[in-house]
């Protein structure tokens, strides 16, 4: 059996990373690994640019494309919001149309984001499932929901494409611009004496899912695998066990022997309007067997791992 050619955007990014080395390191004898590549440039395209965009699936003709390129941090989106809307919602925009006009027969999976639910999560019974209305509250959501919405209208064309909305996850390799690597991080420099044993923490109160990034993963290759997970089906991602992020720093706090000190950071304190945020995975169990595997104890303990390991021969 001939293997499948896979497309990855995004992958040099913390998730496109991981798919990648899974794929090499696990599915070999199935999937072929094909690069993102504009055949006139020798370079991956900006995914802005519709032209290239179109070279790129016509040269390639994958049958699948895993559609991860994003502005993902919701601070750096809310800091240039015309960036975000290029890349989130017309960069996908460029590379539907393309399949469409040149690789029918390539499924897209693409990258959602809980983000996009917004105040549902507020209004809505928790965990939240996938037919509630997509209210986001940032700019990031907001960019997510517009392509989550156009995606779903462009089944209607035939175009192949199943969407998910992973909720937080995080793993060895993150950037600290996100709650559980920045809290490693701090503690591996105090550990290595790079930083006074203070720890620089924002809210604290808001509940999450939070889920191993190689859980996530495995969602991404079940789709696919799996013909049962139809056109324009979504799929969230998640635990629906919400944990606080006080638990998370309580838990870094109880396997380090250092006695570190809590500073709330007037400049990381973000009052965000949603307390809670949690989806109910059922839909994606029910297609095609998913659940978290990996405990959030794991995920804190491996990604402390890695930072020590940073800082370890400073």
């Amino acid at each position: 059996m001939s293997k499948r050619c896979v497309m990855i955007t995004g992958s040099k990014g913390f998730v496109g990373q991981n798919i990648t080395m899974t794929i090499l390191n696990e599915h070999q004898d199935e999937f072929l690994l094909v690069d993102f590549v504009d055949p006139a440039t020798g370079q991956a395209p900006d995914i802005r640019d519709a032209l290239a965009v179109n070279r790129t699936i016509l040269h390639r003709k994958p049958d699948f494309l895993i559609h991860l390129a994003a502005i993902a941090a919701p601070r750096s989106a809310q800091d240039d919001p015309s960036g975000a809307w290029a890349v989130n919602m017309m960069g996908t925009l460029n590379l539907a149309q393309a399949i469409l006009q040149h690789s029918r027969h390539t499924r897209m999976i693409w990258s959602g984001s809980s983000e996009a639910y917004g105040n549902s999560f507020n209004v809505s019974t928790l965990p939240i499932i996938e037919n509630v209305a997509l209210e986001p509250l940032n700019t990031y959501g907001a960019t997510k929901a517009a392509a989550d919405i156009m995606l779903r209208q462009m089944t209607e064309l035939g175009l192949n494409v199943i969407i998910f909305r992973p909720f937080n996850h995080s793993g060895p390799g993150q950037s600290t611009d996100y709650v559980i690597p920045t809290f490693a991080s701090q503690i591996a420099k105090i550990e290595a004496n790079l930083q006074e044993p203070v720890i620089n923490v924002g809210n604290l109160e808001a509940r999450r899912d939070f889920l191993n990034v190689k859980d996530v993963v495995k969602a991404y290759m079940l789709a696919l695998v799996r013909p049962d997970m139809q056109p324009g089906k979504r799929y969230n991602i998640s635990t629906s066990d919400p944990i606080s992020i006080k638990h998370i720093l309580d838990y870094f706090l109880s396997i380090t022997n250092l006695d570190i000190s809590v500073h709330v950071d007037k400049a990381r304190f973000i009052n965000s309007p949603i307390l809670v945020a949690t989806g109910d995975f059922s839909a994606l169990r029910d297609a095609c067997g998913w659940s978290p595997k990996i405990t959030i104890e794991e995920t804190l303990q491996s990604v402390l791992n890695y930072e020590r390991d940073k800082y370890r021969l400073i």
